[in-house]
């Protein structure tokens, strides 16, 4: 056998006859792997496949002198070491020696090799972390696995599943985080969600997360997972808030009637997770004592009922290796849709269905009430009367509302909403007032920079490429990273304090007269930084029609791309109101976008909206921690696109505008140019003359080469279409290219003035010196004026605010809605954006 030999990880199912393997994990609910082990099928233990049936199922084994039969869907549920084709003649050997776990066949030549295969396969845990909205998982999440996943104080930040692998005490754990719900019933896409992955993901226990300022309803789903008879550790979070207020909570009794350890954290700080690591490797080892499977009792009546249904499934033997039985039982009582599916694909689906159907319909007829809310209810009163005996609420407590004192003022009816716009007033402006000086840092290192280049590098393309294609590309974005990071500073504040939910809660009256919901106003604010994780957001909203109006507006709000166009000409033209100018911008999108949410709830989406169910969390301060890694995620994310998408397109536009070379117009100039430095200097031409004369001609020069370039052609092409919003054809050019990211219209700018040439800017950037420079040329309507005016910029930014998004957006709208709408998008952002930056300009003009 070769020393090289990998071992592979297969299930006992896939094991040829003949062969035999040794166990590396067991799979399955409670039931089948408590049979399983019982059976010898435990870690370490060698197993021989003996034969298939004469139907290839099921497979007969032999393990511990004795042999067993497995269905083939039971086997699937055992992990072993596969060996190789060259290893059959060892495995088929009956005189080797089987041991225990950690040794293994002694005449195998790669022992060592083997063994620690199965010490690694064997000391992997999959956890499934779940729990509420708003309840920690994520803040858990980052600080075991150290990754750094998006967390806030408001429901619904986790909207996708993340898988975070790390190592602990000799154990590889993959700690999986589902979306936060409320529970496992599928009425919302995140509960579809969380039980689809318990459903069909194989996975080790599950690490249910509840907030222990909020036991009861938090329980409610620990209930239904208690259902699903799946091995379960409770990290009970943010105990610190807990144990202010006073009260008294014997977790320690409540983790013996549940049946599994309970363990008290607090996961922004990062307390207690060592101790739930250790309880998840002593969970997983078996260790006694520790966990023990219980039910929860519905009443007489209901769990007759979840018994006759139960007897119809066990007959089919198939279901439930795959999944409980007395899960099952409830899920069709309730009719589950997700469930219900699943059992008429059964050979006796039929039966198991009608019986349900019978026994609900009998149960509602006695009771009066729907079957869910009587299960509902039961469950309920067991945690209640679990609570009763473990926990003392501190009735003396005059703290226990402070945490909401804030929202006397913050959600006040007169006050909430002139709050809500001073916080954003107050943003912008720090935005501006306190970036502006390591913007302006930046700006004189990247001139300082182009000018040294310059100077280094010998005249020539690769000079050129350089200074005006990446320094005058990517430096003249790159400068706004500070503004960035102080923009996502108050957003993760409003995030973390609790500050975003009643936004929310202020805004659905105006929300639901423009056909949103008032919880769309959480993707808008999020969509402010980005509108990626802003449409995956919408996830959280149960309705479809509001789901779906909400993903095609979210391109209105103004994201964190747009900033730096607004920054260059804010800071140009509107000096002395730039808070206000900015704060104009965001409020225009947020109109735009509720009137096309309007539009659209009376056109194509005519259905109702969804009523209005909303935690509001407890103000909390936020943690250092969160929020300065919420500001590290973006400045790295910022500097990737910089390096990637940013460069690539700087370098592109570059060539474009730089070739062809020496066009027949071009080399005309170059001689008048040649002919003004042969003159001699007299009386009549004095020096300082010929000096602005080749300085004229050298401008004219390059006028020339620009519009005879690839992209000065393109850009005369297209700028009829844009004239009458105000725009020449550098900016036709900056806006096209900004379908990409709207980064690279700066950036673009930049190469198309060379505002890497720039050494000295006197307080201004580069860009901003090359942009009031910019003249309408000779032959057109506005021979000699200026281009930049503070009504184009203003015209300009509009544009940018409502054109097509960039490609990253548009790709989360065909995930979300489809290409249908990615092409709606396309079309309706770039009409709209046309339409009212030429209104501004045309009508301005006339005063």
């Amino acid at each position: 056998m070769s020393n090289k030999e990998e071992y592979k990880i297969a299930s006992l199912a896939d094991i040829p006859t003949a062969y035999k393997c040794v166990i590396v994990k067991i799979g399955g609910h409670g039931g089948l792997r408590h049979r399983l082990m019982e059976m010898g099928f435990v870690r370490g233990e060698t197993v021989q496949v003996i034969k298939n049936a004469p139907l290839s199922d099921p497979i007969e084994y032999q393990i511990l002198q004795s042999r067993v039969s497995l269905r083939r869907s039971e086997a699937r549920k055992i992990d072993v070491i596969e060996l190789t084709d060259s290893n059959s003649d060892a495995v088929r050997s009956d005189t080797t020696k089987d041991e225990y776990f950690g040794t293994f066949v002694e005449e195998y030549d790669n022992n060592e090799q083997l063994s620690k295969k199965i010490q690694e396969a064997s000391h992997t845990i999959t956890v499934a972390l779940v729990g509420n909205p708003n309840c920690g998982k994520t803040s858990f999440f980052n600080h075991a696995t150290g990754l750094h996943e998006k967390v806030g104080n408001y429901g619904g930040v986790t909207v996708d599943i993340k898988t975070g692998v790390f190592y602990h005490k000799g154990y590889t754990i993959r700690l999986v985080d589902l979306p936060g719900t409320y529970s496992i019933n599928e009425y919302s896409p995140e509960e579809l969600c969380v039980r689809e992955y318990l459903s069909k993901n194989e996975h080790d226990m599950i690490l249910n997360i509840v907030d222990s300022s909020n036991l009861e309803r938090n329980l409610f789903l620990t209930t239904q997972l208690i259902d699903m008879n799946t091995p379960m550790i409770m990290a009970l979070n943010m105990f610190d808030e807990f144990s202010a207020k006073g009260d008294k909570f014997d977790y320690k009794t409540l983790s013996t009637m549940l049946g599994f350890p309970i363990v008290p954290t607090t996961a922004s700080r990062g307390t207690g997770i060592p101790e739930v690591l250790q309880a998840i490797i002593d969970v997983f080892e078996n260790k006694k004592d520790i966990t023990h499977h219980i039910h929860i009792n519905y009443g007489n009546d209901i769990e007759n009922a979840i018994a006759s249904v139960k007897k119809e499934i066990e007959n089919n033997k198939d279901i439930i290796n795959l999944y409980p039985s007395r899960y099952l039982a409830i899920s069709a009582l309730e009719n589950v849709k997700h469930t219900v599916a699943e059992l008429e694909a059964l050979h006796n689906g039929k039966q198991i269905l009608d019986e349900a159907k019978r026994r609900r319909e009998n149960l509602e007829k006695h009771h009066h009430e729907p079957i869910d809310t009587q299960i509902s209810n039961a469950r309920y009163g067991f945690i209640r009367g679990a609570l009763k005996q473990t926990f003392v609420p501190n009735k003396s407590n005059t703290k226990r509302w402070r945490a909401f004192r804030a929202d006397d003022i913050l959600t006040n009816r007169w006050l909430g909403l002139p709050v809500l716009l001073v916080f954003m007033w107050i943003m912008f402006e720090t935005t501006f007032i306190v970036g502006a000086y390591p913007q302006d840092w930046l700006d004189m290192f990247i001139s300082w920079l182009g000018g040294l280049v310059r100077g280094w590098m010998p005249e020539g393309m690769l000079s050129d490429l350089v200074v005006d294609g990446i320094i005058g590309g990517v430096g003249s974005v790159i400068s706004f990273l500070p503004n960035i990071l102080i923009l996502f500073l108050f957003i993760s504040i409003m995030e973390d304090t609790g500050y975003m939910a009643r936004a929310a809660f202020m805004m659905d009256k105006l929300f639901h007269k423009f056909g949103l919901h008032g919880r769309s106003f959480i993707p808008y604010i999020m969509g402010f930084g980005c509108a990626v994780p802003a449409i995956m957001a919408t996830r959280t909203l149960e309705n479809r029609k509001d789901r779906l109006v909400t993903v095609l507006t979210i391109p209105f709000m103004s994201c964190s791309a747009r900033l730096p166009v607004y920054l260059i000409l804010i800071g140009t033209f509107f000096p002395k109101n730039q808070a206000l100018v900015m704060m104009s911008l965001y409020l225009f999108g947020v109109l735009v976008a509720v009137l096309s949410a309007k539009v659209l709830s009376k056109t194509v989406f005519r259905s109702v909206s969804e009523e209005f169910v909303m935690e509001l969390p407890p103000y909390r301060v936020p943690t250092a921690r969160n929020v300065l890694m919420h500001m590290w995620d973006k400045s790295v994310q910022y500097l990737k696109k910089m390096g990637t998408i940013i460069l690539a397109a700087s370098i592109v536009i570059w060539a474009l505008e730089y070739f062809p070379r020496n066009s027949a117009a071009e080399q005309l100039v170059a001689q008048q140019i040649e002919q003004t430095e042969g003159m001699p200097v007299d009386s009549c031409f004095t020096a300082e003359m010929k000096t602005a004369a080749i300085d004229s001609l050298s401008y004219l020069q390059a006028a020339v080469h620009s519009e005879k370039s690839f992209v000065g052609r393109f850009g005369h092409l297209i700028e009829p279409v844009v004239r009458p919003c105000g725009f020449d054809w550098h900016i036709g050019v900056a806006l096209c290219t900004g379908i990409a990211a709207k980064e690279i219209i700066v950036s673009t700018l930049g190469v198309l003035y060379q505002a890497g040439d720039v050494e000295d800017a006197e307080g201004e950037s580069a860009l901003q010196v090359k942009i009031k420079e910019q003249t309408w040329p000779e032959g057109s309507e506005y021979a000699g004026r200026p281009i930049y005016s503070p009504l184009v910029a203003y015209g300009l930014m509009i544009f940018v605010l409502l054109s097509v998004p960039c490609i990253s957006t548009l790709a989360a709208i065909k995930r979300e809605a489809g290409w249908g709408w990615v092409l709606f998008t396309f079309v309706y952002t770039i009409f709209l954006a046309w339409l009212f930056s030429m209104l501004i300009f045309q009508i301005g003009s006339l005063f």
